[in-house]
């Protein structure tokens, strides 16, 4: 009989986590089980997990007790935070110690920590081409993470910093698909110029990661950044004009129109398409698509993605 190590995957039941969980739950030939780390273990996500052969244990961020049972007899583990949440970068930031002061006592051989940049390195907090939000961020959900890697390499973690890239799912989700102009075509808004936006299926993050994991302490100590494919607005709009058979048109939009359009967290993500714009090959060099297809040899690119996924994104 075979002996498998345990990997806790926090937020098993999100985005990045159950694409995890899902990737090792599927390979029968894994050295790996699942625990899967959840606020809610009767959630249908997280009955779901189980139904495929996952453990299921409860969790919460701001308490480091649950953390340490979580992590009890692991070897492993997947580290991620929700900033939509809450939208508060100090919460996020106090939920991250909670998971290193943890992590130190749990003797962790591999751990992954869903990370971002920190835009105040190309940004500084008094320069006045970009907003400086809750008086201390330029990117809130990026700068808090991005801020507490350093605290991972102090406390001597065996860690992966993996940097993912914007969600294709989002057309789907929050309200960034193609919106009905008066003039009865389809727009999509980025204020992103002609530059090339990095782009993932959210279920291809947790396959990426469980590569990483696969390769064992190969990468422990790098940043890896994961991309399915980098495309302008234009290319993308094109895209889904082909897939959902309507005219989208592409608005390039500025940062502060981007910013005044009033949903909630419009200026911290103004302020993040502006990041990725004006410093467009630092991001975007970091996003390799030829190494996410060794860590992910099923690895999507936009097309492959919207083949399966158009009929999802709301029309009007």
């Amino acid at each position: 009989m075979k002996t498998t190590k345990t990997i806790a995957i926090f937020g098993a039941t999100g985005a990045q986590g159950g694409g995890l969980a899902r990737a090792i739950l599927a390979d029968p030939s894994s050295e790996y089980t699942v625990r899967a780390v959840t606020r809610n273990a009767n959630s249908e996500k997280a009955k779901a997990l189980s139904g495929l052969g996952a453990e299921i244990i409860e969790a919460d961020l701001n308490n480091p007790d649950s953390i340490k049972k979580a992590l009890n007899g692991a070897a492993a583990a997947y580290f991620v935070t929700f900033f939509w949440e809450h939208f508060s970068p100090e919460k996020e930031l106090e939920q991250i110690k909670h998971f290193i002061q943890c992590a130190k006592e749990a003797n962790l051989e591999h751990i992954i920590w869903s990370t971002l940049e920190d835009t105040r390195n190309w940004i500084p907090l008094d320069d006045d081409r970009m907003p400086t939000l809750q008086e201390k961020y330029k990117v809130p959900h990026f700068d808090a993470k991005g801020a507490a890697d350093k605290l991972f390499v102090e406390a001597g973690l065996p860690v992966t910093f993996l940097r993912t890239s914007f969600y294709w799912d989002n057309f789907i989700y929050f309200g960034m698909g193609p919106q009905k102009g008066d003039d009865g075509n389809y727009y999509i808004a980025f204020p992103m110029d002609d530059k090339p936006l990095a782009g993932i299926a959210a279920e291809d993050i947790g396959k990426c990661a469980y590569g990483i994991f696969k390769k064992g302490k190969a990468l422990i100590g790098k940043t890896v950044g994961i991309v399915g494919e980098k495309l302008s607005g234009n290319d993308m709009a094109a895209k889904l004009s082909k897939a959902l058979n309507i005219q989208v048109i592409y608005n390039n939009v500025s940062p502060e129109t981007y910013r005044s359009f009033g949903f909630p967290g419009a200026d911290d993500l103004g302020n993040m398409f502006q990041f990725k714009r004006d410093f467009n090959n630092d991001f975007n060099k970091v996003r390799d698509e030829k190494f996410s297809l060794e860590l992910n040899p099923q690895l999507q690119d936009f097309d492959t993605w919207l083949s399966m996924n158009a009929s999802r994104i709301p029309i009007d």
